[in-house]
């Protein structure tokens, strides 16, 4: 069959490509940071927290690339034009500019590049901010490679992308295995809030992954690909992209087990580890020396490339359709420079930031998935779609400040408040009224 389409068919092979091509959509570097810390702070709960993970990083991620399925695309149409161009625009500034994009290029920096440097600590001053030299020259050389890529996209990124993603699987596969086969340290006790809930920490943990709100962009994306590939049913978009989805959320799902164990299992190499590629990188040179550290280091800055130049690609996509008299290439330069400036934020320091308004924007994700999946339930899908965003919006922000070391003391009194989802009961309520509304009963026409 080859990679011809025959009666609205893929082969086994495209189906499997297809897989592995949203599995690599998903595994931009950040991915690879998160769980050895986690899965380090939760020590003995580690089971609890990973299943946490789990849940918002791989589960959210695959119910959301269905849920934009059977909306064959269309996922935020019952919304008012302005609030779902509101969400659409803060879901790609986030994905994009703010957060994700700058954040591969920190990555690439922490584990691809500072292991080999000896002295990282040289520092200057402008405009009163105190900036890493090797990071700033480091970060701008990333930037302006990722900008030149998205400029002129060839076949480059598709050769990148086939011969990394099945590179970068074995070298994740081989991590695993060592993980388990030589022996780590000893699991250590729980640290922080992974002591007291390390299920709803972890389920939050998951949220820094951003997949759920990258699925809501890469669903739109993967049908666009089925539609060239000549799959035009929409039942048969979906069951694609359901087997796709599912190959990637197997694929993901074990890539964070055995980071988890990885951190867990740390011990000393962890001590002090500011994020999880630092745990990561000591790891591979403690255990492969430095011609593991060498194979880790490029692959995952070719992994952070192919992620940042596939962001800064659709942000000047969106932003061109919605703007279209700034063109795509003025678009291209200006979030690379932007990506380029907030990188010099500090890894650390970007996460810190970016919590907060991961708390306000998840749940509102969330509930939109959640809507998506019951619209010929309700009575008034319009009406539901708006009123639950709007609740689920409101205790979001809530949460956001919370996390944000706002006082929203006044908010104590409501469940999982403390834990930093008081969004979650009101939404669950207010979908469950919104369910109970009756139709209006059709008049019997007279025979």
């Amino acid at each position: 069959m080859g990679n011809k389409v025959q009666n609205n068919q893929l082969s086994i092979a495209d189906t499997l490509g297809l897989g592995f091509m949203t599995f690599a959509f998903f595994l931009g570097a950040g991915n690879l940071i998160f769980p050895p810390l986690a899965g380090f702070l939760a020590g003995e709960n580690i089971t609890l927290a990973m299943f946490g993970f789990l849940i918002t990083a791989v589960g959210l991620p695959l119910i959301t690339l269905i849920a934009v399925a059977k909306a064959n695309g269309k996922i935020m149409q019952l919304l008012p034009p302005i609030a779902a161009t509101a969400l659409a625009v803060s879901i790609f500034i986030i994905i994009g500019p703010a957060f994700a994009a700058p954040r591969t290029g920190l990555v690439a920096y922490e584990v691809g590049f500072k292991p080999f440097l000896e002295d990282t600590s040289a520092t200057f001053m402008i405009a009163g901010l105190t900036l890493n030299i090797t990071q700033l020259f480091y970060t701008l050389g990333f930037f302006g490679l990722s900008m030149v890529l998205a400029l002129f996209p060839g076949k480059l990124l598709d050769s990148v992308g086939k011969v990394l993603t099945p590179i970068l699987i074995l070298l994740l596969v081989g991590l695993a295995i060592s993980v388990i086969v030589i022996p780590g340290s000893d699991i250590g006790a729980a640290v922080g809030d992974y002591q007291a809930s390390p299920l709803t920490k972890g389920i939050l943990e998951g949220y820094n992954t951003m997949d759920t709100l990258a699925s809501l962009i890469f669903g739109i994306l993967i049908i666009d690909i089925l539609r060239k590939k000549g799959i035009n049913e929409p039942a048969a978009q979906t069951n694609y992209l359901i087997k796709a989805a599912l190959i990637a959320a197997a694929g993901l799902a074990f890539v964070y087990v055995s980071l988890f164990y990885l951190g867990a299992t740390a011990g000393d190499l962890a001590t002090g580890a500011e994020n999880g590629g630092v745990i990561l990188s000591n790891y591979v040179i403690a255990k492969f020396g430095a011609s593991g550290m060498i194979l880790l280091s490029s692959v995952v800055t070719l992994a952070c490339l192919t992620t940042a130049v596939g962001l800064i690609s659709a942000c000047g996509e969106y932003f061109n359709e919605l703007v279209p008299k700034v063109s795509y290439r003025r678009f291209v330069v200006l979030v690379s420079l932007v990506c380029a400036t907030v990188a010099n934020v500090g890894l650390a320091q970007l996460i810190n930031i970016s919590v907060p308004v991961l708390m306000t924007v998840y749940p509102v994700a969330i509930a939109l998935v959640a809507v998506t999946f019951l619209t010929e339930r309700f009575a008034h899908p319009k009406m539901a779609h708006r009123i639950v965003l709007s609740v689920a919006l409101f205790f979001g922000i809530v949460d956001g400040f919370k996390a944000a070391k706002v006082d929203v003391s006044f908010f104590n009194f409501m469940p999982l408040h403390n834990e930093g989802m008081a969004w979650l009961l009101p939404t669950a309520i207010v979908i469950i009224a919104c369910l109970m509304v009756k139709k209006p009963s059709q008049p019997v026409a007279a025979s």
